[in-house]
């Protein structure tokens, strides 16, 4: 009617399973407090572009001549296309011998993942019977969700542009850091450096979901195609670090970017649900409970200026490959320890970091369109990252549990469970669960050493993923 199209003609059941996922995400952020900051933005994203028609995420492919010639055939304006239709034929009349040259859309086939209707011919500047030349533009594609090989498209939708300049040319994971670093207190990992061991021992269910997903793709190849560079980025989500899972899979697997960041925000949203019954099981209630003397050592505001600037020299120089994050990471915390840079400070901790979020968040979410999520692909990587996230909160609690057999000192091993990098969730978890066990007790300066050393882990980590494979 009158040229209108309207959504609901292309609606489908996977928008609907989408949409209530969308809405779960928003009723965690908004009724149950789960990181609002995130699962609000990235909930209302999967609403939106799972929503036909609406345009935020799409992207438009140009189609050239691949050779000089007259045009044969070629697709209708407004015609909605599925990967493998005829795009154009075109005949080269200098060379009536040779066979006709078909060119068919293909822009989603990878790593044998395939989709229905992709899109829709939105523009097209030549006729049947028309002379082109080589190279000449032929016909363009909007596309109506966001593809795999985004990079290679030019974005014309609000959150396409948002994706496209800020995760594919991989800017707002950097600028996070930048936010995190100025939030960062290094004071509990100066005082006391053996957190640095529960930050690496966390790091092991990265290592662990890295083989599971190997394994996967070796035994069952026709359902998950997990690689090296596929099963480092799903491991990584064991880091429990959004800004990393985001930076390491748009390195090595950008086809899985929206699954591996929702599944690891989701992870670091709900820490609060999954590491409590996981210290319960491995350590008993007399463990739980051992007081911890609240007081660490006074670290002087020299130390702190040193450690963020000694710190990227020495990561850089052996994880080269990790330098933005880390760069980024100790330029924000140096800009809180400086004393005349406090308005940059406060700045990077407010506003700075708030918007980068909204921009993350939403975007973040709109790559969760029903036609690339609802595979077996993308809900094994669900799996695996809450296997990743588990087996590192272990890994953490056997090596606090390890360290309390040989310290002088009491030591509570749970403390060990804040080594993944969900900062500041995973040592609130540790500082509730002591303090309930022992009301004497005031866990969360400890459980802050090892929850900032996780961080350092997992970008180490990325990085050694990245220089093996990158």
């Amino acid at each position: 009617m009158f040229g209108m199209e309207f959504g609901f003609l292309y609606f489908y059941w996977g928008h609907i399973v989408m949409i209530l996922l969308g809405a779960f995400f928003i009723y965690l952020g908004a009724a149950k407090d789960y990181e609002p900051l995130l699962l609000v933005p990235i909930g209302l994203g999967m609403i939106l572009v799972n929503l036909p028609l609406g345009g935020l995420m799409d992207y438009q492919l140009e189609y050239k001549a691949p050779t000089s010639g007259t045009i044969q055939q070629i697709a209708k304006l407004d015609t909605i296309v599925n990967e493998g239709d005829l795009m154009f034929t075109i005949v080269n009349p200098s060379h009536l011998e040779d066979p006709p040259v078909k060119v068919f859309v293909r822009v989603t086939e990878l790593k044998g993942a395939k989709v229905s209707a992709i899109g829709k011919i939105d523009g097209r500047e030549i006729q049947p019977g028309d002379t082109v030349l080589i190279g000449e533009p032929i016909a363009t594609i909007k596309i109506n969700r966001p593809p795999p090989l985004a990079e290679q498209m030019v974005p014309v939708g609000l959150i396409s542009r948002f994706f496209n300049y800020g995760l594919v040319w991989e800017i707002i994971p950097c600028l996070i850091f930048l936010g995190l670093g100025a939030l960062t207190d290094f004071g509990p990992v100066i005082a006391n450096p053996k957190s640095l061991l529960l930050g690496a021992a966390a790091q092991f269910g990265v290592y662990f979901v890295f083989f599971s997903a190997l394994l996967l793709g070796r035994f069952w190849p026709d359902i998950f195609h997990f690689g090296l560079k596929e099963a480092a980025s799903i491991g990584i989500i064991g880091g429990a670090d959004g800004p990393t899972t985001i930076y390491l899979t748009q390195k090595l697997a950008p086809w899985l970017l929206g699954t591996n960041a929702v599944a690891a925000y989701s992870y670091m949203a709900m820490v609060p649900l999954i590491q409590p019954p996981i210290i319960r099981l491995l350590c008993s209630k007399k463990e739980i409970a051992t007081y911890m003397k609240p007081q660490i050592r006074n670290v002087s505001r020299l130390e702190k200026i040193i450690f963020p600037v000694f710190g990227a020299i020495i990561i850089i120089m052996f994880v080269p490959q990790v330098a933005p994050l880390i760069g980024m990471f100790m330029f924000g915390n140096l800009l809180r320890e400086v004393s005349g840079t406090q308005r940059l400070a406060k700045t990077a901790q407010e506003s700075f970091i708030d918007i980068v979020t909204i921009i993350l968040g939403i975007t973040v979410g709109a790559f969760m369109a029903a036609e690339s999520f609802l595979r077996p692909e993308a809900l094994a990587v669900f799996f695996l990252g809450l296997i990743a996230f588990a087996v590192s909160t272990a890994a953490g609690v056997f090596m606090g549990k390890i360290m309390a057999k040989f310290s002088k000192e009491p030591f509570n091993p749970i403390i060990g469970a804040a080594g993944v990098s969900a900062v500041p969730m995973s040592a609130r978890v540790v500082q509730r669960m002591g303090q309930k066990a022992n009301p004497r007790n005031f866990l969360l300066m400890h459980a802050m050493g090892p929850n900032v050393a996780g961080v350092i882990g997992t970008a180490i980590a990325a990085g050694f993923f990245l220089g093996m494979l990158g």
